[in-house]
């Protein structure tokens, strides 16, 4: 189909108004922290390489670009030598890539010494898009491209071919800090922790004090756990309004029609049954031939299948288990869904979900999983979780590893102390892996501290453990990964 010239036009000037010198409207004035790596990307002029950014709908995408753009009007940069374009748009999608951007060498023929930048919003919905970006990458010099995506490539040829074409920034929902500026909750004055290795070296006055600052902070963390970290939906005031927004904008538009439009996958009944589950099992060790068995025998393929459809749309995140070789090949995988609140919303648990203190645990579980991939991601680590081979009672609930150094977290988010018997699963990892260091993330304020223990190898309980274990409260931690 023909697009009119006129109303290509039209339809670029109107995402485009610094061309005209119009200000770029409503956004807001402070910046995630992932603006600090396009920005690092932007000035430095030598790189060859595109910008992916990728993330679930709604996270925030969009105005990390136009914040971009506003940043480098005000510094001078040409106007006209900046696009912007979403590929999501009906009319833009029809007209295509190459010519949208022929519409804007007409409207703006390139004649400045600058670079021409472009920002590409939804690049999925370009057919072949791999292939093109590659090619820019390669041969048009005079561009620098940034696109987003709601949806990631499934391992193919294409996908191999952007290896060295461009980089990749995550972007996952609000972090616990993001949440708090958006929401405009004052953010207690407490010490700058760099680290989470460095609470190790504070003294009990340090802790405590540390607590007394930070208590307030439980109710506001809870409200995050239920409102999530999509902006919009989490700007509601009302609850259920919130929720339903969660339901109907993240997950049943990804549901119902990413996985058609770019999948092509027609059992969308199937694809639901399936989600549910997940939204029961976050922060599970998913059991795939029992998923097969509840949900009225879909196959084992299709239900694997799907897991890898939903990761590619940035619903989840699946960890193998710790180890080598066929342990981790032949482990079940541990899913988490991308933000803590879809669970609820899903479930329709709404306040309820504060009531019960499973529900309560998952939910912190998923959040602090997502502060502590998105804080290390830059460092290129290995997420995993362990069980024991002979009790698989004992386990630990994430390890984060970059080259040799192995660090793990236990979260124990319950009204009550978590004693040395609780934490047998982490004291045997820490004993046999003979690590120095673990992490107990919780939640009352009064055990923020080294937990004194003794080993946990049979015959040996009444020896000292030859490690510490750091107990941390939910918020705080959250809080220290979020920047």
């Amino acid at each position: 189909m023909e697009i009119p010239k006129a109303e290509l036009f039209s339809v670029l000037q109107e995402f485009n108004p610094w061309w005209t010198g119009q200000p770029v409207a409503d956004l807001p004035d402070w910046e995630r922290a992932a603006s600090r790596q396009i920005r690092a990307w932007i000035d430095d002029h030598e790189t060859k390489r595109a910008l992916l950014l990728t993330g679930a709908r709604q996270v925030g995408k969009t105005t990390l670009f136009r914040q971009a753009i506003r940043r480098l009007v005000a510094e001078g940069f040409p106007p006209a030598n900046l696009l912007y374009a979403t590929f999501d748009h009906p009319i833009l999608k029809l007209a295509g890539l190459e010519r949208t951007l022929q519409a804007w060498d007409e409207l703006f023929p390139p004649v400045s010494s600058h670079p021409r930048m472009l920002f590409l919003d939804e690049i999925q919905f370009v057919p072949d898009w791999q292939t093109w970006l590659k090619h820019q990458s390669d041969f048009q010099r005079g561009r620098r491209i940034a696109a987003t995506g709601s949806a990631s490539p499934l391992r193919d040829a294409s996908t191999e071919s952007g290896v060295g074409r461009w980089e990749t920034i995550p972007l996952p929902t609000l972090s616990f800090a993001e949440y708090l500026r958006l929401r405009k909750v004052e953010i207690p004055a407490l010490p700058e922790v760099r680290s989470l290795r460095h609470l190790f070296d504070w003294s009990p006055g340090d802790f405590s004090r540390a607590a007394t600052l930070g208590r307030p902070l439980t109710a506001h963390f809870h409200e995050y756990l239920l409102r999530g970290g999509f902006p919009e939906p989490a700007l509601v005031n009302d609850l259920t309004r919130c929720q339903r927004l969660l339901r109907e904008d993240i997950v049943d538009k990804v549901l119902k029609r990413d996985m058609t439009a770019l999948y092509g996958v027609r059992r969308v009944l199937e694809v639901e049954k399936i989600f549910l589950y997940l939204c029961y099992h976050d922060g599970g060790i998913l059991d795939v031939p029992t998923l097969s068995r509840e949900l009225d025998g879909i196959n084992r393929q299709s239900v694997n299948n799907f897991l890898d459809l939903f990761e590619a749309t940035h619903l989840i995140c699946q960890l193998r288990p710790h180890g080598y070789g066929k342990e981790v090949l032949r482990g079940r995988s541990k899913i988490y869904l991308a933000d803590a609140a879809l669970p609820g919303a899903v479930l329709l648990l709404g306040r309820r979900l504060l009531e019960k203190p499973d529900r309560l645990g998952a939910a912190v579980e998923t959040a602090f999983f997502k502060h502590l991939f998105t804080r290390y991601y830059p460092d290129q680590p290995t997420f995993s979780y362990w069980q024991d081979k002979k009790n698989r009672d004992l386990e630990v609930d994430l390890i984060a590893q970059t080259g040799d150094r192995i660090v793990p977290f236990e979260v124990k988010y319950h009204d009550a102390e978590p004693t040395p018997r609780k934490l047998k699963g982490l004291r045997l990892f820490l004993e046999e892996k003979k690590i120095a260091q673990g992490y107990v993330i919780t939640q009352r304020w009064e055990d923020f501290g080294i937990i004194e223990t003794h080993s946990a190898r049979q015959g040996h309980e009444r020896e000292p453990l030859n490690a510490k274990i750091l107990a941390i409260p939910a918020p705080l931690a959250c809080l220290w990964l979020s920047d």
